[in-house]
């Protein structure tokens, strides 16, 4: 298929707010998503759910995959969409037996936790993965244009962290047991993740997703030079192997680090457009480290949608506030998204998300309007 063809398969983007701000170009108003935006919180994602009879029949499933993926944005005028998709999808495609049980997490069959089984790892065949290359182009062609859709991927750190473990984690005792008793064997694991997850981004790209985001969920956890050395470096080979663009069109690449701020001036030299941040940072002061190098993104704590939505509205004008004015006018300029710090809680009031979105968009036109 020529280029031309191509990207006449998918219809213009009528709402570039996101893609805008991910360049550090003006807009008319701060952008926001939220991360895990489908999910347990809607009861429609729930009925959906029921009816895939797993999480992992949901995600392999393009037309449910496609439905889940659309539903936050039938409820609420969020900016972009994120593909309904897992982190682990990575390590499932490498053998490793992933499986959800209801109201657990992630749990592998066979862990990677000695030298013979770091040894059978290899980049998978992304055609083991097709479901969500399929799911990719799906969802962008049921967007028709109305906002654009991002790809992602667990970091190659994170994808190791369940790896070894075998599930998630309270101590992490078993993957930095192998990190510091056999570097060797964590960085081999590390260059298999990050090569398997360029790969896999790149083809969420070629498949239609218009900007790519690496969750490093887990790089937090890390004592400080352990970051450093199997966090950072692994997620700056992942970003030398992404594309920049496709058929001629930018793509933006975000990098957010759970429990990172403490590193974020190292993050600030990431080849990549935007750096999303948790609760714990000021917007301020990492709009200082970072320059106007990135755009960033976050930060209000998840927990904030528990309360009442004049509390919500007040919260949201804070965060807003400590970023401060985004750039306005032609070039670029300091720029923010707004999002959550982490994942959305699935007890969440859906009208509580209504009432944050609104007041994102509201008090950030206002901000706007003061500086001119």
């Amino acid at each position: 298929m020529t280029a031309s063809a191509h990207s006449s398969a998918f219809a213009p983007l009528q709402n570039d707010t996101f893609i805008r701000a991910c360049l550090r170009q003006a807009t008319d108003h701060t952008p926001v998503w939220l991360m895990r935006q489908a999910g347990r919180y809607l009861p429609e994602y729930r009925a959906t759910r029921a009816k895939a009879g797993s999480f992992m029949g949901l995600a392999t499933n393009t037309d449910f995959a496609t439905e889940v993926t659309l539903q936050p944005l039938e409820r609420f005028p969020l900016d972009a969409a994120i593909l309904f998709s897992d982190i682990l999808t990575v390590p499932d495609a490498m053998g490793l037996g992933l499986s959800f049980a209801l109201g657990e997490g992630p749990k592998f069959a066979h862990p990677v936790r000695d030298e013979a089984a770091v040894a059978q790892l290899a980049v998978p065949d992304m055609d083991k993965l097709r479901y969500v290359f399929d799911a990719v182009t799906s969802i962008r062609k049921a967007l028709n244009g109305r906002v654009p859709l991002i790809g992602f991927s667990g970091s190659p750190w994170t994808l190791a962290c369940y790896m070894v473990e075998g599930a998630g984690s309270d101590d992490y005792r078993l993957v930095k047991t192998m990190l510091y008793s056999r570097p060797d064997l964590m960085h081999k694991m590390l260059q298999i993740n990050a090569d398997a997850v360029a790969l896999y981004l790149n083809a969420q790209i070629e498949a239609g997703a218009q900007a790519v985001m690496i969750f490093d969920s887990w790089g937090g956890v890390l004592a400080d030079g352990a970051f450093q050395q199997f966090s950072l470096a692994y997620t700056a080979r992942v970003l030398a192997q992404v594309k920049k663009e496709h058929l001629g069109v930018q793509i933006p690449r975000l990098v957010f680090t759970k429990g990172g701020g403490l590193w974020l001036e190292e993050m600030g030299h990431l080849d990549c457009e935007v750096l999303g941040l948790d609760w714990t940072v000021n917007l301020a002061r990492a709009r200082a480290l970072v320059g106007d190098r990135k755009a960033l993104q976050g930060n209000i704590d998840p927990n904030v949608l528990f309360a009442p939505p004049a509390q919500i509205e007040t919260e949201v004008a804070r965060v807003l506030d400590s970023f401060g004015t985004p750039h306005t006018g032609p070039g670029t300029g300091p720029a923010h998204i707004f999002n959550l710090g982490h994942g959305i809680n699935q007890h969440t009031p859906p009208e509580h998300v209504a009432a944050l979105v609104q007041a994102v968009h509201r008090h950030s036109r206002q901000q706007r309007a003061g500086t001119r």
